[in-house]
Parts: structure tokens; sequence; C-alpha cells
């Protein structure tokens, strides 16, 4: 079976947040899969994707924290700001982490660790709500 929707992730400010019931809330089909693959593809180049510690809210204060240092904001030079200052910065972010996740799929549910959540990376000071294009790939159960 194949089968694709695009969902829509509420606003949030910037930091890391963990999304991963808002996108299994969105996706009722996934419980019909005995095995399969879940793609998910984040349609904006300011915002990125990634899976990580889903018990302690602090791990994804720290990974806002570690990415500002990374990529800071007020470095001089940057020519493409026309969005403001956030904008050349939010890209970078969401190069280095990426924009794509495949999640293995396994009697109805995404086959995660213990500790594993999906993180939405929201690199803008004001992003919006964002688009993920979610497609199943699998063997009905």
């Amino acid at each position: 079976m194949w089968w694709q929707r695009t969902l829509t992730l509420r606003p949030r400010s910037r930091g890391f947040h963990l999304v991963t019931e808002e996108i299994l809330g969105q996706l009722p089909e996934l419980r019909q899969a005995r095995v399969g693959l879940l793609h998910l593809w984040l349609q904006h180049t300011s915002a990125s994707l990634t899976v990580n510690e889903n018990a302690d809210p602090a791990v994804r204060r720290d990974f806002e924290r570690f990415f500002n240092r990374l990529v800071p904001q007020d470095e001089p030079g940057y020519e493409h700001d026309y969005e403001g200052p956030d904008d050349l910065p939010a890209h970078f972010k969401g190069s280095l982490l990426g924009v794509a996740l495949q999640l293995p799929v396994s009697n109805g549910q995404l086959a995660l660790g213990t500790w594993q959540g999906i993180y939405l990376g929201e690199h803008r000071d004001h992003g919006g709500a964002r688009r993920v294009v979610a497609t199943l790939q699998g063997e009905a159960g």
C-alpha cells in the first residue's frame, strides 16, 4: 500500500519542539500498516526535522543553545537578510539538520526507540505553521 498526505504543524516559537504526537494524530492510516516506512518531508527551508531525546525538555533547550552558537544570528557579512536577521541563519540550520526523516513502521506504530521522538527545529523567530508531506509505504496487516 502507498498513502500520502500533507500535514500542518501548528506555529511554534523559535526552538526545538517535540512533534511526534501532533504528527501521529494526523496519520490514522498508520495503524493499518503491519510493516512499512513513513517518510516525512518538511516543505520549508528555515526549519528542520530530526529525531532525538523525547523525555527531558532540557535536551531541546540545549539543542537551541548549541545551534545558536554554531550559527550565530548577528554574524556580519550575510547577504541574504531580506526577511530579517534570523533569515539566513535559519536556512543554514535547516540544511545542517535536514528536512526529511525515514522512520520504520511496525504493527501500526512508529518503531522508535524508548527515548526517541520527532523534533521540529523552528529556526525563525516567527516561522508560522509548517507543512509536512507524509508518505507511507508498506504492507497492510
